[in-house]
Parts: structure tokens; sequence; C-alpha cells
């Protein structure tokens, strides 16, 4: 009980402490930029109803999940099969330095002459910039498999879908959920810059439009909502991230115990 109360008090403290700070440091503001952190808190619930969850974070959230799923379907595909094979490593590697060299806010115009202004577009845009850690860190994972244990895989046979998923992916499994970590903040990231772009829903689209209002304690709490989002997808993916690789920290935390 102790150790999750120490925990938990490292966990709220820095954030408990910015907070005290910025409503100090705001507290007299006369700023029209820069209003008071009491003034925010209060047009929070005026502004953030149950119906415009629905209406902006919802949709925000749906085309978040559907280009992270489609990045990861791809990147983990495309990984296992460049970091298995040195002759397609050998020819895909300048291609991939090329594109992810490329900042994916940049393709925002050129993906809306091709996917329209509808949400296909931003899980396109979404997808295109989050692929790239993903893909990258399979690619690594794949590569980094142990040697012994492949050769012990041969010996025995083990081979195609059974050395895939038995040997391949779960050695590749630490890597792979780091380029899932590195893509997630990526993707909240264009998930809000696509929505900048002809879009009529959306956090993205309503941030806008509070600062084009000049609703700027509303445009604050939209920031806010943000904020909350990625907290709370960083909790979930941690969650899950715990589960999946509960044997890999497992076998981390028995070696700091070893002599």
């Amino acid at each position: 009980m102790r150790r999750v109360l120490l925990r938990l008090f490292f966990v709220l403290a820095l954030p408990a402490l910015l907070v005290a700070a910025w409503w100090l440091a705001s507290d007299d503001s006369t700023d029209v930029f820069w209003p008071p952190l009491r003034t925010i808190m209060q047009t929070f619930p005026d502004v953030w109803t149950a119906q415009r969850l629905e209406d902006d974070v919802l949709p925000s959230v749906l085309r978040l999940t559907g280009g992270y799923a489609l990045a990861a379907v791809v990147g983990v595909a495309a990984g296992t099969v460049i970091g298995s094979y040195r002759r397609v490593r050998a020819v895909c590697e300048p291609v991939l330095e090329f594109l992810r060299a490329v900042p994916p806010p940049v393709l925002v115009p050129v993906i809306m002459l091709f996917a329209g202004i509808d949400d296909t577009m931003k899980v396109t845009v979404i997808a295109s910039g989050c692929v790239w850690p993903i893909l990258l860190n399979t690619v690594e994972g794949v590569r980094a498999v142990d040697s012994v244990m492949a050769e012990t895989a041969r010996s025995y046979g083990i081979k195609g879908p059974a050395r895939l998923t038995r040997l391949v992916l779960p050695s590749a499994s630490p890597q792979i959920f780091a380029g899932l970590r590195q893509a997630l903040s990526i993707g909240i990231i264009l998930m809000v810059i696509s929505e900048m772009f002809a879009a009529s829903n959306g956090l993205g689209f309503t941030i806008v439009q509070f600062q084009r209002s000049f609703a700027i304690p509303d445009m604050w709490t939209g920031i806010l909502v943000l904020g909350l989002l990625g907290f709370l997808l960083s909790v979930v993916f941690q969650l899950v991230e715990r589960r999946a690789l509960a044997w890999y920290h497992g076998l981390r935390a028995s070696a700091r115990r070893s002599p």
C-alpha cells in the first residue's frame, strides 16, 4: 500500500506543481491571449458539454484509431518482411530513408488531391506519419532476433508461420511496442493538423474556430482537452503494453534481482 501511495505521489506531484505555477503566474493576467487559469477552468464545463464531446472529440478519436491501426498493420507487416530478408532491406532502405525524412504535414495538400477532404484524407494523413516509427522499429527488432534461438528453431524444423509467430514477432515485440509508442504521439499531432484543413468537426477544427472568433478561453479549454486525451491514450497504451510484454518485463526484473 505504501509503495502504491508513493508511486501515486510521484505521478501527481509534477502535474500538480505545474498547474499551481500556471494558476499563480496567470492569476493577475489582463492579456487577452493569456487569460487566468481560473477563467479557463470556469469556461471549461460550459464549452465541453456531452454534445460537444460527441460531435468533436469522438470523431477525432475515431480518425486517430483508424489511422493508427492502419499504420500498425502496414508497419509491422512491411517491417517484418524487410527485416527478415537482406536483399529486400538493401533495395528498400534508400527509399525508406527518403520517405521518412519528408514531414507528414507537408503531404496534407498532396493527400487531399487524391483522397479528397473527407475522413479518408485525415485517416491517411495520420497513417502516413505513424507508419515510419513502427516500420523502422520492427525492422530493427526482427534483425536483432537472437542468433542462437534462430539456429535452435531451424534445427527443430520450426519455419514458416510457426517461426514468425513463435520466434520472430515475440523477440521483436519490445521494439515494435517502442515504435507504437512513438507513433501514438505523432498520430495525435497529425490528427489535429489534418482537422485544420477542410474539416467541419474534430478537436483541431474546434480549436481553430475558437481562435478565429477570438474566444481565447474556449481555445485554451480545447488545448486542455487535447492534453487530457493524450494522457488518457498514453495510460491505455501502457496497460496494453504491460499485459502484452509481461514476459519481457518479468525477464528484466529477474535479471535485475540476480547477483
